[in-house]
């Protein structure tokens, strides 16, 4: 069983909400026309991460669906469950209750890993893939790099404006778009005092980085036998390091038998607004 609500945005989404594989999950369906571009969002994010896809006029070329996976935004929070196999499964799900026999997979970061996964194990029902700044062997200082953004999670902030601030101080956001608030916005929780907590659980998302590294790319991406467009943006993330070197991106396109490869203005997480956003869409459009 599923239902739909039309939130009345001036963009015209949709919010979906369907009972896939024992769980609630959550979609944003933005309509378009074209093929099905079905995204799924990094690690700790959620479906509002390619709003500036959106804005950058994505919609023009594919009806785009961007999805909650299991434990993030409102899609439900199961205590155990992250790995590669029941997230897939979720997705499958989640395109069986839709009616979609196949879509252009997408993804950033963890997003494009699963969408790997997909192609590889569901290569009927995946036509494309586009795999937004992810390889096998991203920056070897990852997790440090990462720790502005995770040690977010589990916070309990007194107001959105309070936590919006803080957001702004992370060394790797030297842009601001209108299109990060809203992303940030389905990131939380908001109390009835007006205090915001995050909602990806720490657990949850160490279990589900954990397990992505635990599987087998090297043997698995050759199996990718779909087109494929990689994206890679080098710019400084943190550390004075792009998150994904342009090398290590180029080392996991070698793996890929129909592989193209394009570089974008931006850093891992900015990459996706502005004049990256821009470019990212531009080949979505040359490659569907």
């Amino acid at each position: 069983m599923f239902f739909y609500s039309m939130h009345k945005y001036k963009n015209d989404m949709q919010d979906v909400y369907v009972s896939a594989n024992g769980l609630k999950i959550h979609a944003v369906d933005w309509g378009g026309t074209g093929p099905v571009l079905l995204l799924a969002h990094g690690l700790t994010a959620n479906a509002h991460a390619f709003d500036g896809l959106m804005a950058a006029g994505l919609k023009q070329y594919a009806r785009v669906i961007a999805v909650d996976l299991r434990g993030r935004g409102e899609s439900e929070a199961p205590d155990q469950g992250y790995t590669m196999a029941e997230t897939a499964k979720d997705i499958i799900a989640l395109m069986d209750v839709l009616q979609l026999e196949q879509v252009v997979m997408g993804g950033h970061s963890y997003g494009a890993f699963l969408s790997w996964y997909l192609a590889a194990h569901y290569p009927t029902r995946i036509s494309k893939v586009i795999a937004l700044d992810a390889a096998m062997r991203m920056h070897p200082n990852t997790l440090q790099m990462l720790g502005p953004a995770l040690g977010r999670l589990g916070k309990v902030f007194g107001s959105f404006d309070a936590y919006l601030q803080l957001v702004k101080t992370a060394p790797y956001l030297h842009i601001w778009e209108e299109a990060m608030t809203s992303y940030y916005k389905a990131d939380v929780h908001t109390a009835a005092d007006g205090s915001v907590a995050t909602i990806p659980n720490a657990q949850h998302m160490t279990e589900a980085a954990t397990k992505v590294l635990a599987e087998p790319w090297a043997d698995m991406l050759p199996q990718v036998v779909q087109p494929v467009l990689m994206v890679n943006a080098p710019g400084i993330y943190t550390m004075e390091a792009p998150l994904l070197p342009e090398a290590n991106a180029r080392e996991t396109a070698a793996l890929l038998p129909n592989v193209q490869f394009e570089i974008v203005e931006g850093n891992h997480q900015t990459m996706l607004y502005g004049e990256g956003a821009r470019q990212i869409v531009a080949a979505i459009a040359s490659f569907i």
